[in-house]
């Protein structure tokens, strides 16, 4: 795997969805590094990238309440542990559970393994609530994927949230995940 500053050079063999990515990023004038890699979809696969990258990928889950009526993308350190129940009581959310496939392309256009903050960009309703573990804001960057998961950026997390974040007018809320048994 190469680092490489802002796109690639050709579009050629690369979905919309991840060349609005880099179309949206630009257009905000916002910075990032970028390599290409094989299929990426698991936190073991993201370990290796982190090392190219010099940052570490967040794991962020696409949730939804029972009834569907709430969807919530959170974003959270690779290495925590998820627990339903320590987020549901932040969020007043009871019995959250992982969302649909087909909800996550409808609402992020984006397909299983290459969940992202940067999907929210074609959430224009707002229908999904940013959720961020407040350990990924200690970070000066942030690990993501451009909406496909063969390729990773890096990008500055002042950046996220001063120039990402209300240009697709979002807001997050942060919340305290512990992450143990």
């Amino acid at each position: 795997m190469e680092l490489f500053h802002g796109r690639p050079a050709s579009s050629e063999g690369r979905l919309p969805r991840e060349i609005r990515t880099y179309d949206y990023l630009d257009q905000l004038g916002i910075e990032y590094q970028r390599t290409d890699h094989e299929f990426a979809d698991n936190m073991e696969a993201c370990y290796e990238i982190d090392k190219v990258l010099g940052v570490v990928i967040c794991k962020n889950l696409f949730l939804c309440n029972r009834q569907k009526t709430n969807f919530y993308l959170l974003m959270m350190p690779g290495e925590k542990k998820f627990k339903t129940k320590e987020l549901s009581s932040q969020i007043n959310s009871a019995r959250l559970s992982f969302a649909d496939a087909e909800d996550m392309l409808k609402y992020l256009d984006i397909e299983p393994g290459a969940v992202s903050i940067m999907g929210l960009m074609n959430d224009h309703e707002n229908a999904v609530q940013l959720l961020i573990d407040e350990d990924v804001l200690k970070d000066e960057y942030v690990g993501c994927h451009p909406c496909v998961c063969t390729s990773s950026l890096k990008i500055r997390t002042q950046d996220i949230l001063e120039r990402f974040l209300p240009a697709t007018g979002h807001e997050m809320k942060v919340v305290h995940l512990v992450g143990e048994d």
